[in-house]
């Protein structure tokens, strides 16, 4: 229990700490939100007790009842915090013993903030993560109704941010497609209490293995760079060099200066968040990297990185959302940015199929791209006399060559651009999303 001082760990200490490093030793200010699953930790923790025999059943029900206070008052914003309620854990113990008296301190027998801490975040992390991949999934089925309704839409495909070949805008979407306690405390009831699927097996690793808060912000970081890809295309897509899609007016703001603008700051935003992102993980790893076993306060910098990029992921996956579901695509903008050059390789692959090598059939495209360049003429104006005095092998079927359609179907292999591919990847991610409703 809290010494005089009011803190946790206080007993040895005389003389008071000094202001600044009071602050500095703080963490009240972003661990308050852990304040439900400190009280359920709490709360199993004291049927935990009862069970070895270190609480009678009067004095585990009058914890739990106090129990229920705290988090009352905390659910209705009247918790008052203290000025010595240095974290989460101190805050709640102060208030029971408050609520309850002396019995309150019967709740800290055999128990370290250390593992209090652990404990509260798995807790809250399984909680949000939950949450998060609801948030997470209903963006991918945004995402693939968008692309079955509009998968006969082809528009260029770019590598090097140049036009590159015909694919099909439903392709684009889904390519955006984580010592020990001594006095008998059942560790296992514990378990069952808060619905973990294991115990931590080894004592020195429970209270400082943060594995699971990287693995989080690993999540994160992927899930962030996918998305910061998306938004990228989708503000190149917007520009009036492109125009081939425009955004909401709801996710989108205007300039000061010029009434013309019509800025993707969502998308821009989703971009930046990113690097805050990358920034927390990276942080977290340099903070683990050189930490010695077993607890040490460095662990304190964890919560701050998991809670704001939970809260940047939440916000990020709704606006993508939204972006993806209100966006409005200029079907006829796409086709016009198809153009005959993009079917260069379609043309080596014609003449592949009349036996030449790839390599030579490259070689040979080449020349017909060039000649076509040097003329000022598109590639698929060029004769068939002009093509023949590069191979021979061109004929008059050379002309089914030109047609985009045909262009994308020929890539039927599962995962390409041709229609049944692009169906079979919507049933994939059909399955998964039902998959995930189970």
């Amino acid at each position: 229990m809290a010494s005089e001082s009011g803190k946790l760990w206080g007993g040895r200490f005389v003389g008071a700490v000094d202001p600044i490093m009071e602050k500095f030793n703080s963490s009240i200010a972003y661990d308050r939100h852990l304040w439900e699953v400190d009280v359920q930790g709490s709360k199993a923790y004291s049927r935990g007790l009862e069970k070895a025999g270190l609480l009678t059943k009067a004095e585990m029900d009058q914890i739990l009842h106090g129990l229920d206070k705290v988090a009352e008052e905390w659910a209705q914003g009247t918790f008052k915090l203290s000025p010595n309620d240095e974290d989460i854990h101190t805050a709640n113990e102060r208030r029971l013993k408050e609520l309850i008296g002396e019995t309150a301190g019967k709740l800290h027998t055999g128990r370290s903030r250390n593992d209090q801490v652990v404990t509260d975040l798995r807790l809250w992390m399984r909680q949000n993560c939950s949450k998060l991949s609801s948030l997470l999934w209903e963006l991918i089925r945004t995402m693939v109704d968008r692309a079955e309704a509009e998968r006969d839409v082809l528009f260029p495909g770019y590598t090097h941010l140049q036009r590159a070949q015909p694919i099909r805008w439903s392709h684009w979407i889904l390519s955006g497609a984580i010592a020990g306690n001594p006095l008998g405390v059942d560790r296992e009831l514990l378990q069952a209490e808060l619905n973990f699927g294991a115990i931590t097996l080894n004592s020195m690793d429970a209270t400082s293995e943060r594995d699971f808060v990287a693995e989080f912000l690993f999540w994160a970081s992927l899930c962030m760079t996918h998305l910061s890809r998306m938004a990228e295309d989708l503000i190149l897509y917007g520009t009036k060099e492109f125009s081939f899609v425009q955004l909401s007016d709801a996710y989108s703001t205007g300039s000061s200066l010029m009434p013309q603008k019509k800025n993707p700051d969502s998308l821009e935003l989703i971009r930046s968040k990113a690097g805050r992102v990358f920034g927390r993980c990276a942080g977290l790893l340099m903070t683990l990297k050189g930490l010695p076993s077993t607890y040490n306060k460095d662990l304190q910098e964890d919560k701050e990185a998991v809670f704001e990029v939970s809260d940047t992921m939440s916000a990020v996956l709704q606006v993508a959302t939204g972006v993806i579901s209100t966006l409005q695509i200029h079907r006829e903008n796409m086709a016009r940015a198809l153009s005959p050059d993009m079917l260069a390789t379609d043309l080596a692959y014609y003449l592949v199929r009349k036996g030449m090598p790839f390599r030579q059939a490259h070689e040979a495209s080449g020349k017909a791209v060039f000649m076509a360049e040097t003329k000022g003429v598109a590639l698929n104006q060029l004769s068939l006399k002009e093509l023949q005095t590069i191979s021979p092998l061109f004929s008059a079927d050379v002309s089914h060559v030109w047609d985009y359609g045909h262009s994308v179907e020929q890539y039927a292999a599962l995962g390409g651009t041709a229609r049944a591919s692009v169906d079979w990847q919507i049933g994939q991610v059909r399955a998964l999303l039902r998959a995930q409703q189970a």
